[in-house]
């Protein structure tokens, strides 16, 4: 009787460890940029009207402020524990950012779909020289017209210096994902 309960009392605790995070009874503090999704909340950020990227940016990368839950308490950059309230910043997220130098993905299909046909979509994206065939060939007789606005619509072909284009924020966009050696594959 008495194993059960101390295996049943082990349980618990280890039930309660699981859920709070503490190590053989003692409360172990975590970094505040590890909490879980739901114990802090981030701030949108700022977004500017032109380049529909985030205010900031450097090296690609912006900063928004997050607050921890009320009730939360972690460790902050400098590695002091500190009690949350909800309305004090306790770390800021790191979010990616896009280069965009101009080119807009609304023009850029809507040239595709009306003036495709004339190369109107390649020039305005910074290819010339394929502008100029579709151009002549009245845009491969349609086909290359129709091919080039699906490779424009699902973001493929892109401006010709490699930025992306401005996209609405909140718009669709897409994201590319590629496999190098840095991604981890599971067994």
């Amino acid at each position: 009787m008495a194993a059960s309960r101390r295996r049943a009392a082990w349980l618990f605790d280890f039930f309660l460890c699981g859920v709070f995070m503490c190590e053989t009874g003692a409360e172990l503090t975590m970094k505040c940029d590890e909490l879980r999704l739901g114990q802090y909340i981030c701030e949108d950020p700022e977004i500017n009207n032109v380049t529909q990227e985030p205010l900031g940016c450097t090296n690609s990368t912006a900063y928004a402020p997050c607050f921890p839950a009320p009730n939360i308490t972690c460790k902050d950059y400098s590695g002091n524990e500190t009690y949350f309230t909800g309305k004090e910043v306790g770390f800021y997220k790191p979010m990616i950012c896009r280069n965009v130098n101009g080119y807009s993905y609304r023009v850029a299909v809507a040239l595709s779909l009306f003036l495709g046909w004339l190369g109107a979509d390649r020039f305005y994206l910074g290819y010339p020289a394929l502008g100029l065939l579709k151009f002549c060939t009245v845009g491969f007789c349609g086909i290359g017209s129709l091919i080039d606005f699906i490779l424009i619509s699902m973001q493929i072909v892109g401006p010709s210096d490699g930025s992306s284009y401005i996209i609405d924020y909140y718009g669709a966009r897409l994201t590319r994902l590629s496999i190098n050696n840095e991604t981890f594959r599971k067994p």
